[in-house]
């Protein structure tokens, strides 16, 4: 196996996580009390438990690199998910960024940014 980092992210409700991202293709590999682990093909997100975390305050982050973030990108609007640079949860659809790469936005229900990066 290559080296690889794994995002580490807060979770208040690891259920409500779990069905937040299972609408956009993730599957849960691992629970415990402390620690879950989402799958979504080659995307492997990991969440430890923060019940008191303030989604308006987080200032937790990660890239996603994925190779067709355009059709991750409607399968978040097909989830439902608001398309609106304002208000948890929503997405940003991916545009061309000054440095020439495509990215798009997603926050989840408890504040993270997840920078979904064109590989």
């Amino acid at each position: 196996m290559a080296d690889h980092a794994t995002p580490n992210l807060p979770a208040r409700d690891f259920q409500a996580t779990s069905d937040f991202y299972e609408q956009l293709g993730f599957s849960e590999r691992y629970r415990d009390t402390g620690w879950m682990i989402l799958e979504r093909g080659g995307l492997k997100l990991e969440f430890f438990s923060f019940p008191d975390l303030n989604p308006l305050e987080s200032s937790f982050g990660s890239c996603l690199r994925l190779d067709d973030v355009h059709q991750f990108y409607e399968t978040c609007k097909s989830a439902g998910l608001l398309q609106s640079h304002a208000g948890i949860p929503r997405i940003v659809p991916p545009r061309v960024e000054h440095w020439g790469g495509t990215v798009g936005y997603l926050v989840d229900p408890d504040g993270t940014l997840l920078r979904l990066v064109q590989n």
